[in-house]
């Protein structure tokens, strides 16, 4: 495995100094790819040797060529069908990881920012923002992929709601993959004070191909402001699927966010709220719904850092077939972070025997006038509802799937946007094969 994890190495060592020669950027950029390069030379990919990487084994991915995709000179895709209908006029497209004026359509975002991001890096009015934030919070000096991702920066999408601007339509980002390669797409979301807006993150690919996604997501939510923030991983069945999200929140601030995890045949998420100012507060949901041999794994850092934050974090996964998931949520309350309020639960549902959940949610408190708890639980489907049903005349395989669509709405009827709730109502009765009346 060492071998096949050195060989993949190499391949990226060489397309980077492709890279490094064909997309030259600002020179404090150009230092940040340097130095993420070096670094992901030092760590390469994780290992299941690593505590955090203990139950997710990237052997799979190591042994694939994935050659780590460039800029078409032109993009014909049919995006119509990636656009979910209250995004029509606010709909932003990156193709392999490379911004796309020209399937994107931004007539819906008048008071909004939305450029690429090596763009934003070279211009005068966004410079200085761009080089606050990027490689801030999503560092990469101890993570292998965050490095990886870094070093491949060539385009990406920067996205800047202004001060006291309330955008009322969604903002939808479909990051869609069209070709067998390796893509880092990369996206910096500065909300500033007072601002308010939906966003929607949605990861797909044109085909059944195998292919590797490496994202990364910076997402600054400043005083007073509000983000709604929606995440559909569906991505092919083959392909691999690495993220990392982090979230930074200013004073009296508020980020509720819900991550859809159903595609990939191996995919990992990342997720990260720092709470470094009084009065922020945040939601942390999400739902895993895999089956056949799928793995899905999901880790999550909530830092609280200073008094009166709240964080309420819900993760429900359904598992079929030989499906395995993991699950470890870390929730830590520093000294002086006095009136915290922090809840994390995760619940899983299995629905064959050979489906697998590894889930390991965790507290760490160095303050004493705080409210927390948290709680894991990994089980079938309940014999005694299951008997209640028949008793009123349901047959067992519509119950098994009443039983199973009502475990997962709890997760589902928290999205306020319609038309994804009535997608994902739609997906898991598909995959359970029948159909509510």
């Amino acid at each position: 495995m060492v071998t096949e994890l050195a060989k993949t190495e190499n391949n990226y060592q060489s397309a980077f100094r492709s890279v490094r020669d064909l997309s030259p950027t600002v020179p404090w950029l150009e230092l940040v790819r340097s130095s993420a390069m070096d670094r992901f030379e030092q760590l390469g990919f994780p290992t299941v040797h690593d505590e955090n990487w203990k139950y997710t084994n990237l052997a799979p991915l190591a042994k694939q060529s994935f050659v780590p995709a460039s800029r078409a000179d032109k993009v014909s895709i049919d995006v119509a069908r990636f656009v979910y209908p209250e995004t029509t006029k606010a709909h932003l497209v990156v193709v392999n990881g490379f911004f796309s004026e020209e399937l994107s359509d931004k007539s819906g975002l008048a008071n909004v920012v939305a450029i690429d991001l090596l763009t934003a890096v070279a211009d005068a009015r966004y410079n200085k923002i761009a080089r606050a934030y990027l490689a801030r919070n999503a560092g990469y000096h101890n993570n292998g992929l965050a490095a990886l991702n870094t070093a491949f920066l060539q385009s990406g999408l920067f996205l800047l709601i202004p001060k006291n601007v309330k955008v009322d339509a969604p903002i939808q980002v479909t990051f869609v993959t069209d070709s067998e390669s390796a893509s880092f797409p990369r996206l910096l979301v500065v909300a500033e004070e007072n601002s308010s807006a939906t966003l929607i993150e949605s990861f797909a690919s044109t085909g059944d191909q195998q292919y590797f996604t490496n994202a990364v997501a910076e997402i600054i939510v400043k005083e007073g402001a509000r983000l709604e923030h929606y995440r559909m991983q569906r991505e092919s069945d083959k392909a691999f699927h690495t993220s990392l999200t982090s979230a930074e929140l200013g004073r009296s601030s508020s980020y509720d966010t819900t991550s859809i995890n159903l595609g990939g045949r191996l995919s990992r998420h990342d997720i990260s709220v720092v709470m470094d100012n009084e009065g922020a507060e945040c939601r942390v949901d999400g739902l895993y719904l895999v089956g056949a041999d799928q793995h899905t794994d999901t880790h999550s850092v909530i830092d609280h850092q200073q008094p009166h934050c709240n964080s309420h974090q819900l993760y429900k996964g359904i598992l079929d077939g030989n499906a395995h998931a993991v699950f470890n949520g870390k929730i830590f309350v520093r000294h002086g972070a006095q009136k915290t309020d922090a809840m994390q639960t995760n619940k899983n549902l299995l629905l064959s025997p050979q489906a697998r959940v590894d889930t390991k949610p965790q507290l760490e408190i160095y303050a004493d006038d705080v409210k927390c708890a948290h709680g894991a639980a990994v089980g079938q489907i309940d014999e005694e509802e299951m008997f209640y049903l028949q008793a009123r005349g349901i047959n067992p395989e519509l119950g098994r799937s009443l039983l199973t669509y009502g475990f997962a709405e709890e997760v589902i009827g928290k999205i306020k946007i319609d038309s994804i709730r009535s997608q994902l109502d739609e997906i898991v009765l598909r995959q359970l094969n029948t159909q509510l009346e």
